[in-house]
């Protein structure tokens, strides 16, 4: 868990779909990502990187590296709320994680997803460098890690 209560990020909540269900009654592990894509966008947006800035500039932001961990089972019609936080931005970089909650975003998380981010220009398929204002804007809402943040996947 993540140990502040607050974030300078609005929380993004969504409401798992019914075609979202898998074989075993439970949020099939395809729709966790779709569903931390959402609160990707909803970063973006808030951040300056949304849709009228991609259009205008033809940039936007890549991921480079994702992980994914799938900590409860998320039941079908579960109202979800997923927080952001920013852990770092750089000239063309951008690293934050995602935590998802069943209801309220207190407790312990459903399922987390951490981001390493490139913004690029669609153009040359290049990274750019993010514009001086969404730079500072991120910079601004950069946070601490949490514990389990920058670990890879654990040897069996």
């Amino acid at each position: 868990m993540t140990d502040h209560t607050t974030s300078a990020l609005p929380l993004f909540r969504q409401t798992v779909q019914d075609e979202w269900i898998d074989y075993n009654g439970h949020l099939s592990e395809a729709y966790y990502v779709l569903i931390f894509g959402f609160a990707t966008d909803a970063l973006m947006d808030a951040s300056g990187l949304d849709a009228a800035y991609r259009e205008r500039t033809g940039c936007s932001l890549y991921t480079v590296e994702a992980h994914v961990r799938y900590l409860r089972e998320v039941a079908r019609d579960s109202q979800l709320t997923i927080r952001t936080t920013v852990l770092g931005v750089d000239g063309k970089k951008l690293r934050f994680l995602h935590e998802m909650f069943a209801g309220d975003p207190s407790g312990e998380p459903v399922a987390t997803e951490e981001l390493f981010t490139l913004h690029t220009d669609q153009a040359t398929g290049r990274s750019a460098p993010l514009p001086a204002t969404v730079r500072e804007r991120l910079a601004g809402l950069v946070a601490p890690a949490p514990e389990w943040a920058g670990r890879g996947i654990r040897e069996v």
